[in-house]
């Protein structure tokens, strides 16, 4: 009979290297936010990929960074931490920029581990580039390991978009993990709560189009949130309560915007996002609110579960 393993992997990577969608293609589902401003993942959601004889347990972390507030202080300690934990840290690195000094730190960092994990390169985006430079890409991965003074397990180019190469890395990771149990239930595809994803699904709907100072400010909490009592059993409706919370008033207009334009557009897109997760119609009552300095209050970071 066949062992079955079982473990932890995370991606690490530059911000927009494709951590999220990468961990969304792998689970099948939804469960890690996406966009391309930087710093959009704030916890270790995990997701869990079942195979016939393993679970691979992913977790996608926020991206290392130079921390200006005490919010990205704890960020980069969570990912410390996480690093210390996983048996396979998957690294990522996109097929359509050159290796920069930012992708030399971040594994420069992990070779500094005490204990350090399997490594696994994942050339990302493989779908944007030709083959030629890919080839120019995979060569220059390979060269990373004399220069820092790691060892690849494999290098894998991958399109998380077109899902190509994507059983290909659950494979290449689910062969580093230890012989183990199952950790979770084969239903579970996160152990995420319910109200951190919707709170999650609203902050990605917010972070569409705003300015580039604005991302950081927004943290969303589900104020109130259940089944409206009375509705027929065949027309169910969630009733959500939440609240963006924003660092200054400027803020606070800009994310409500002209006689509240943007604010609706929030709301549609969370809405039908929410829905499809929950599996039901949704009412959203988005509210925003004014926090000031939040990002460098332990008051409020604690308050906000950071």
């Amino acid at each position: 009979m066949t062992a079955h393993r079982s473990g932890f992997a995370c991606f690490v990577g530059r911000p927009n290297a494709g951590k999220s969608t990468l961990t969304n293609a792998l689970v099948g589902e939804k469960i890690a936010i996406a966009s391309s401003r930087p710093q959009t993942t704030r916890h270790a959601v995990r997701g869990i990929v079942n195979t016939a004889d393993a679970q691979l347990v992913l977790i996608d972390t926020p991206g290392l960074h130079r921390p200006r507030t005490l919010l990205g202080e704890r960020l980069n300690d969570l990912v410390y931490e996480t690093w210390a934990e996983v048996d396979v840290i998957g690294v990522c690195l996109p097929a359509n920029q050159r290796i920069g000094p930012g992708d030399t730190f971040l594994v420069g960092e992990i070779a500094k581990l005490p204990r350090r994990p399997k490594l696994v390169a994942l050339a990302t985006k493989s779908d944007l580039v030709s083959k030629q430079r890919m080839a120019e890409h995979l060569l220059r991965i390979a060269s990373l390991e004399d220069e820092l003074g790691i060892r690849w397990e494999s290098i894998v180019p991958v399109s998380a978009v077109t899902s190509d190469q994507v059983e290909v890395v659950v494979a290449e990771l689910v062969a580093l993990l230890p012989d183990g149990p199952k950790l979770y239930p084969d239903d579970e595809v996160t152990d995420e709560p319910l109200e951190t994803r919707i709170a999650e699904l609203i902050r990605e709907a917010v972070l569409e189009g705003v300015h580039d100072e604005l991302p950081h400010s927004i943290a969303v909490m589900i104020d109130e949130m259940g089944e409206r009592e009375g509705r027929p059993a065949d027309r169910p409706l969630l009733d959500i309560f939440a609240s963006m919370v924003v660092e200054r008033d400027s803020q606070k207009g800009i994310i409500i915007g002209h006689k509240g334009e943007r604010l609706r557009q929030v709301g549609t897109a969370a809405r039908s996002q929410i829905a499809a997760l929950v599996g039901m119609p949704v009412h959203l009552d988005l509210r925003v609110k004014v926090l000031k300095e939040w990002q460098r209050d332990p008051k409020y970071l604690n308050r906000l579960g950071f």
